[in-house]
């Protein structure tokens, strides 16, 4: 309780010095801002789109759009990467060669799969999900396969000294000893999918379903710097929700469950 009320203290103040700074604090005489706010709009600017964009649909209607991309994409880069990432460990030639190709995909940034995904398959729901899976696989297959390299060998052995069949050990034994790496990973990947996704929205345009990263564009282009902040709180808020409430409960528990975790 005590780490959260500091973190949430030291976001207000964040706010407030924000708000002191573009004179959104009349109140205490601080009402010279030392911007324009066209350019960096007050708090009260930014809160007053989010409500009024949140009371009238827009916002919600368009995470749901986003979110159902984001899910697809990344649903079927674990299924694709996940596989890949055991295959890797097990063979030393897959290993040498799509491992090594995983390493140099996961060091490019995602935004550079946005043009070949407009070339190969056009403004369409394809192109976005192509990204995300492109941010998802790569990162994935890494920690799966650092994640069943890890585990002790004497597991293995000592599953087969009471019978197990090489398929049993690796469903029963490899794969539950490695799950704590494997769902850093799969947070990891998820980080890489969100980015990729907001990236993939900002340049391509889907008459199918108005996503986040298209307010985000138009936002600038309209030149409303408190759409384009208040879209940001949002994709921030995104990724702090799924770490805080998905992935960092599983992982602690994963953790906890091998003894692999930190007292």
């Amino acid at each position: 309780m005590k780490r959260v009320l500091v973190s949430i203290t030291f976001f207000v103040i964040i706010i407030l010095i924000w708000a002191a700074l573009t004179g959104d604090l009349a109140f205490l005489g601080l009402d010279q801002s030392l911007w324009s706010p066209y350019i960096m709009p007050p708090p009260s600017r930014v809160a007053a789109y989010l409500w009024d964009n949140t009371v009238n649909g827009k916002l919600i209607v368009s995470m749901g759009v986003t979110l159902r991309r984001l899910l697809i994409g990344y649903v079927i880069g674990l299924v694709i990467g996940v596989p890949l990432g055991m295959l890797a460990a097990r063979f030393r030639c897959v290993q040498d060669t799509l491992g090594h190709l995983a390493l140099s995909f996961q060091a490019l940034p995602s935004v550079c799969w946005v043009p070949l995904a407009c070339i190969w398959f056009g403004q369409t729901e394809a192109a976005l999900l192509f990204v995300v899976i492109m941010g998802t696989m790569w990162s994935v297959l890494l920690s799966t396969e650092n994640g069943i390299r890890n585990v002790p060998p004497i597991y293995a052995r000592a599953a087969s000294t009471m019978g197990s069949s090489p398929l049993h050990t690796l469903v029963f034994v490899t794969m539950p000893a490695s799950a704590p790496f494997i769902v850093s990973g799969m947070k990891q990947g998820w980080a890489f999918a969100w980015r990729s996704l907001m990236a993939a929205e900002i340049y391509v345009a889907v008459v199918s379903g108005f996503g986040i990263g298209q307010h985000l564009h138009y936002g600038r282009e309209l030149q409303r710097m408190d759409q384009v902040i208040g879209v940001m709180f949002i994709i921030i808020l995104v990724g702090l929700l799924a770490d805080k409430l998905l992935f960092s409960p599983v992982e602690s528990w994963l953790h906890r469950r091998w003894g692999t975790g930190k007292d």
